[in-house]
């Protein structure tokens, strides 16, 4: 990759921090293959996929020399982390956070967006803030869990070999992502 070192870049960060928007950015800027974390797990009608398949999925798409994956998936990150050559840590404030995910909400159930394999968002599943079906729910629950755990998974020794960017604010990351060099077309990968 002419002009940047890394081809292998995983993107975490908690629920509606960016992960997958800029994934994308970065994908198609360096030329690397998207991965979207969710649309392997999520099946239609919202069933997770079976662990096995999941895991199948994961390491089929990593086989490519140079990709970007979204997401913070543990079941998977034995798989992802030890290929990966950086990691992007979307480390933003919980205000902007929630603001994003209500702006997030209301645009995908008002406009009917189809997210994975014919999944798309109910406005009631995330009024049930008791509910893991909300994503409200999941902001609040892992939010200061994610800035706790991702500090202590850098610092183990078998994660040594990733460059991180960290962020903390939108501002900061555009300004590095406005930064890099921009590449030739992706190698091809598309998630089943």
């Amino acid at each position: 990759m002419a002009g940047y070192p890394h081809r292998r870049f995983v993107v975490v960060g908690t629920t509606s921090s960016g992960k997958s928007t800029l994934a994308e950015r970065l994908s198609a800027r360096l030329g690397l293959d998207f991965i979207e974390l969710d649309a392997l797990h999520w099946q239609p009608n919202w069933t997770p996929a079976p662990l096995a398949d999941f895991r199948a999925r994961v390491e089929t798409a990593t086989q490519s020399g140079a990709w970007v994956a979204a997401g913070n998936y543990h079941a998977v990150r034995d798989l992802v982390w030890p290929n990966a050559e950086a990691i992007v840590w979307l480390d933003y404030s919980l205000p902007l956070i929630f603001w994003r995910l209500l702006k997030r909400t209301f645009r995908r159930v008002t406009f009917r967006e189809e997210l994975w394999n014919g999944n798309r968002e109910s406005l009631w599943s995330h009024l049930k803030l008791w509910s893991d079906d909300s994503l409200f729910f999941w902001l609040f629950k892992t939010y200061w869990r994610r800035k706790r755990e991702i500090p202590q998974l850098l610092a183990l020794p078998e994660h040594a070999h990733l460059a991180v960017h960290h962020f903390t604010h939108p501002a900061q990351t555009e300004r590095w992502l406005e930064g890099l060099p921009v590449r030739d077309e992706p190698s091809g990968y598309s998630p089943p």
